[in-house]
């Protein structure tokens, strides 16, 4: 179990108190915390034993934490590496659900997901429920897990055959990890199970500027998404919807959009007429652009759909007497 925690001292020790006698060994990463943290962390470890300290002289970033915690993870050999934040928005009760398709062998990767909660809609913010909408969005296309709901959850599990074929190592630091695991994992076709969890919101300071996260994530999305194409598509095994792809985005940038700044000049600058040639030229090239995407987006469902574990194969399962770390 992988705890990141940075200035948490009003929720780290109840996390850590309230963790399942399942897990094996717990992994706080305290980065570079400048409030009581550390000190709660060892007194918490003098009554637990499963707790390894991880302690960054300076605050480094939840992704360097999670990288530096699976790394721990990956050198003990630990058969299955969960994540919980020490800021208290995760339930204890769900890690058991959160481990346990991984634990069974169905999944490598399972993440939680916390909007299918029925009550979602008052313990989360509004404005994380906008961001979250459009995040998961972009993701999809991102990740090529296109049923994945809730992609900014970090509430997860991975099996340390998993954990050890990735590069983890390289992880982006900053926003989108969540987006970058999965991407990894995509390219070399590891499966994926997208397990409810309670959203959880008390009186933590949400320490993300939504703005400033979208922004970049958005960017990073997109780079992703061209990571997948020619990682998977081109690189390991050829598959023709990366051309699908590129022709749709290459008729769209390099034929409608500049028709439609040609119109725009026509009419609205110059002011010589309506184009009625350079719209009709617009909306063949516009039609043909989006329905060639659409069957690269078909295509790419396809492709990928047994990578992603249907809920129906997460029934009946849970973690009995087995152990996550």
């Amino acid at each position: 179990m992988i705890v990141p925690a940075y200035n948490e001292e009003r929720h780290i020790g109840q996390t850590l108190s309230g963790m399942p006698s399942f897990v094996d060994c717990i992994l706080v990463v305290n980065d570079g915390s400048d409030d009581r943290t550390g000190e709660i962390v060892e007194q918490a470890r003098q009554k637990d034993s499963r707790i390894l300290p991880i302690t960054h002289a300076q605050n480094q970033g939840l992704g360097q934490s999670l990288i530096d915690g699976y790394l721990k993870s990956r050198e003990l050999k630990f058969d299955v590496t969960a994540v919980m934040d020490g800021d208290g928005q995760m339930a204890p009760e769900d890690l058991a659900g959160v481990v346990a398709p991984v634990v069974a062998g169905v999944a490598d990767y399972s993440k939680g997901n916390r909007l299918f909660d029925p009550d979602v809609a008052r313990h989360m913010p509004l404005y994380r429920l906008i961001g979250n909408a459009a995040l998961t969005f972009l993701t999809k296309f991102a990740t090529g897990y296109w049923p994945l709901v809730d992609p900014q959850c970090a509430y997860a599990a991975i099996s340390r055959r998993a954990l050890g074929a990735i590069p983890i190592e390289r992880m982006k630091k900053g926003y989108g990890y969540n987006a970058d695991i999965l991407n990894m994992l995509n390219i070399q076709n590891f499966r994926v199970a997208n397990v409810p969890v309670k959203p959880v919101y008390g009186d933590e300071q949400s320490k993300i500027k939504l703005s400033r996260y979208v922004f970049s994530v958005s960017g990073l999305l997109v780079r992703l998404f061209f990571r997948r194409l020619i990682q998977k598509y081109v690189v390991r095994n050829f598959n023709p919807v990366c051309l699908s792809y590129f022709a749709g985005l290459l008729l769209f940038l390099g034929g409608s959009i500049p028709l439609a700044a040609r119109i725009i000049y026509l009419y609205f600058i110059a002011r010589s007429g309506f184009p009625q040639t350079s719209m009709l030229c617009l909306m063949l090239t516009t039609i043909a652009s989006l329905q060639i995407l659409l069957s690269a987006v078909q295509y790419d469902l396809e492709d990928n759909r047994d990578v992603f574990v249907h809920p129906q194969e997460l029934e009946h399962l849970s973690v009995g007497d087995d152990h996550a770390s």
